[in-house]
């Protein structure tokens, strides 16, 4: 490797470890959930090293976070494979998510400012932007739920959800992604969201909490018509 030294005035960062393994963990993960890397497909530790042009140690502290996250499952100390899509395992996710984000929602729909439901009806506007990528869409889909409840999430809620998430994420990639001949599904998202909004605007708990669960309820059910027959 060519060494480059930095010209005068210029500013060098160090790059940690723990930064490494972060963009290792970033990169596998959105593999995994972009379909790059697909469901039961053998991860060898250092064929992934090799392809990303790091040592084996952040490859192996990434695939222990991603099987801590449910996206992986381990075959051997130096391979795992990407988690298969199951009918049960998506149940179970949203039957997790279903106690605890309707309960959260109630509570942070009374602590959210006029602000904040300003801004949070921005993002769920910007959700039926059919011009956007997918990549763009999951992101601000992500920020959206984050904001909404954060005001009453404690930080275990918030690390409990992310992995929720991330695990609920590549069923609904596979599911809204099976919809894209549907001309008007990117209305149906914004419709789905602004909807929640309502419910938030009105600063009901009830009519929250309601609202959430129909909402999760609903992904679920079009998640769980996209993966069919899986087991």
């Amino acid at each position: 490797m060519t060494d480059v030294m930095p010209r005068t005035g210029d500013s060098m960062r160090r790059v940690t470890a723990t930064s490494v393994v972060d963009q290792v963990t970033a990169e596998i993960r959105r593999s995994i959930l972009s379909g790059v890397l697909k469901p039961g497909q053998e991860l060898a530790l250092r064929e992934l090293a090799t392809r990303m042009g790091v040592s084996t140690i952040p490859v192996r502290e990434a695939l222990r976070r991603l099987e801590g996250q449910g996206l992986l499952v381990s075959s051997s100390r130096r391979s795992s494979r990407v988690a298969p899509l199951d009918a049960a395992d998506l149940h179970g996710i949203y039957r997790l998510r279903l106690a605890l984000e309707p309960e959260i929602a109630g509570r942070s729909c009374l602590l959210l400012s006029d602000g904040d439901l300003a801004e949070l009806d921005r993002i769920a506007d910007s959700l039926g932007d059919a011009g956007r990528s997918d990549e763009e869409i999951y992101l601000a889909h992500h920020d959206f739920h984050l904001r909404l409840l954060a005001p009453a999430a404690t930080a275990w809620d918030v690390r409990t959800l992310e992995n929720l998430w991330r695990a609920a994420e590549r069923y609904l990639r596979l599911a809204f992604g099976a919809r894209d001949d549907r001309a008007d599904d990117h209305l149906r998202r914004q419709h789905a969201h602004t909807d929640l909004m309502a419910a938030f605007h009105a600063r009901s708990p009830e009519q929250v909490r309601a609202q959430v669960r129909h909402h999760l309820e609903e992904n679920e059910a079009i998640a769980q018509e996209a993966i069919g027959p899986v087991q």
